[in-house]
């Protein structure tokens, strides 16, 4: 198989959540085959490291759950189901992702996933909007009324909006992420649920950047 048709095979099975022994007939060879192609490839798709950061770059970060078969590497979670949180990094600029973390047991909060998945070394020295989940990790959180406060001032409630303004671009591009299938319901074990998140990003940036 060319280049071209073994990394759309990868895709296909990313973008459909098909198993390899439905994909591989779509391109006229075997599971096995196609197994070795997935192996081979997915680590070569994972996402490029972030560039140089620019003076004016900022940060957002926001886990994600993705349901996982692999109990090794899930958890019982919030969505009542065995998933893995994934943390994902984004450009507030670009809207590219700079960096995903390594998969945690869907029960760890974000607070402690954000620094044990190590995408924090990717956030160091950048400026990082979070939402209120990550406390106490000296990102960039809402405002939140203090003991005693019955409201927050106009000037907290008005950066608050600005905070939600932005924050909904790592949304949006998490929402796109998983557009893929594969994240609503991976069948891959070990890392495997790792190298397509850190696949599809690539895709997701290529897309983005084209």
């Amino acid at each position: 198989m060319s280049l071209e048709d073994r990394v759309l095979l990868v895709a296909t099975y990313w973008r459909t959540n098909l198993t390899l022994r439905q994909v591989a007939p779509l391109f006229g060879i075997s599971k096995s085959a196609a197994d070795r192609i997935l192996d081979h490839l997915a680590p070569l798709l994972a996402i490029s490291p972030a560039r140089r950061k620019r003076e004016d770059t900022v940060y957002i970060v926001d886990g994600t759950l993705v349901p996982t078969r692999d109990r090794s590497i899930a958890a019982s979670s919030k969505n009542y189901r065995y998933s893995t949180n994934l943390q994902v990094v984004i450009d507030a600029n670009s809207r590219l992702v700079v960096a995903i973390g390594n998969p945690l047991p869907g029960n760890r909060n974000d607070c402690r996933a954000f620094s044990e998945s190590g995408v924090d070394r990717a956030c160091r020295g950048v400026p990082t909007i979070a939402d209120g989940g990550y406390q106490g990790t000296g990102l960039l959180i809402p405002h939140r009324k203090r003991r005693g406060q019955e409201r927050l001032s106009l000037q907290q409630e008005a950066e608050n909006a600005v905070h939600r303004r932005a924050r909904a671009r790592v949304e949006h591009a998490l929402s796109r992420l998983k557009n893929w299938k594969v994240l609503r319901d991976c069948r891959l074990k070990g890392n495997g649920v790792h190298l397509a998140m850190l696949g599809i990003a690539r895709l997701h940036n290529m897309a983005l950047s084209g």
